[in-house]
C-alpha cells in the first residue's frame, strides 16, 4: 500500500486505516481509493476485526478529490474510469465503520466521511462540498448524503456556495456524533469503536444493515426488513450467549457466530 497505512490490531477487534498522502492533504486519487476499497474488503472478511476506524491526520481527513487527475478529462473519460464503483464498494462494508476527522473534510473527503457509519470530529474539523467553486458539483454522494444528514436548506446552501461548516456546526446539524479536542479525536473514535466491538458482531452487522435501509425505503418495507433481521439474530450463537449471560447476570462473551 502506497497511500494508506493499515493496523489490523490497533485495539482488540479494531482495525485502523490511515489515509497517507500528507503533502496533498490526503487528496483522494484513484490509487488511494483502490487501496482503500481492497483493504476494506479484506478487513470485512477478517473474523478478528469487528470495527474499522478510518482517519487521516490532524491537518486533514481528506481535502477532496485529486483535481490534477481530473482536470483534463472529458465526460467519456470519466464514464470509462468509473471511479464511483469504488465508492459503491466502500458503502457495502458490512462492519461498523467510524470516521475520525480532524482538519479538512472537503469535497470527496466530506463524502468519504459521510460514507462511514459514524463521524467523530476534532474541534478543528471543517466540512464542506466546495466543488461548485471549480465548475462542477459533488459526484460521490455529496448532494444525497449531506441532504439526508443536515436537511435540504443547509445542504443546498453548502453545495451552491461551497462554504464550509465547523465541527460545532456539523454537530448541531447532526452530521457528526461528537466533537472533542484535536489531541483526543482518534482516542474518542477508539472509545466508540471499543464499545461497539464488545457487542455481537452478528447483531452489529444486521443492525447496521437495518439502519441503512431506513434511508433507502418507506417505513412499512423498512419495518419488514428490520423484523426479518431481528428473527435472523436468533439463528446465532451470540444470541444464545447474550440472553443466557443476561439471565445469569454476567458479561457475555460474543464470538461472532
Amino acid at each position: 500500500m502506497e497511500f494508506i497505512k493499515v493496523n489490523t490490531q490497533y485495539k482488540k477487534h479494531i482495525a485502523l486505516i490511515n489515509l497517507n498522502r500528507p503533502k496533498e492533504l490526503n487528496a483522494l486519487n484513484l490509487q488511494l481509493m483502490s487501496e482503500l476499497k481492497s483493504t476494506l474488503q479484506t478487513l470485512d472478511e477478517d473474523e478478528d476485526v469487528r470495527v474499522i476506524i478510518l482517519t487521516g491526520n490532524e491537518k486533514a481527513f481528506a481535502a477532496g478529490a485529486d483535481i490534477k487527475q481530473m482536470a483534463g478529462k472529458t465526460a467519456i473519460d470519466m464514464l470509462n474510469v468509473d471511479q464511483f464503483s469504488t465508492w459503491d464498494q466502500i458503502k457495502k462494508t458490512k462492519k461498523p465503520l467510524i470516521a475520525a476527522v480532524s482538519g479538512f473534510a472537503l469535497g470527496g473527503g466530506c463524502e468519504l466521511a459521510m460514507t462511514c457509519d459514524m463521524i467523530v470530529a476534532s474541534e478543528s474539523a471543517k466540512f464542506g462540498q466546495p466543488e461548485i467553486k471549480i465548475g462542477v458539483m459533488p459526484g460521490a454522494g455529496g448532494t444525497q448524503r449531506l441532504t439526508r444528514a443536515i436537511g435540504k436548506a443547509k445542504a443546498m446552501e453548502l453545495v451552491l456556495t461551497g462554504n464550509f461548516i465547523s465541527a460545532e456546526e456539523a454537530l448541531h446539524y447532526g452530521l457528526v456524533n461528537k466533537v472533542v479536542p484535536t489531541e483526543m479525536y482518534l482516542e474518542a473514535a477508539a472509545e466508540l469503536a471499543e464499545q461497539i466491538a464488545q457487542m455481537s458482531p452478528v447483531a452489529a452487522k444486521l443492525a447496521k444493515e437495518s439502519v441503512n435501509r431506513a434511508f433507502e425505503t418507506h417505513l412499512d418495507e423498512g419495518l419488514h426488513f428490520e423484523r426479518k433481521n431481528f428473527y435472523l439474530t436468533f439463528a446465532s450463537e451470540d444470541q444464545k450467549e447474550g440472553m443466557k449471560a443476561f439471565v445469569e447476570k454476567r458479561k457475555p462473551e460474543f464470538t461472532g457466530k
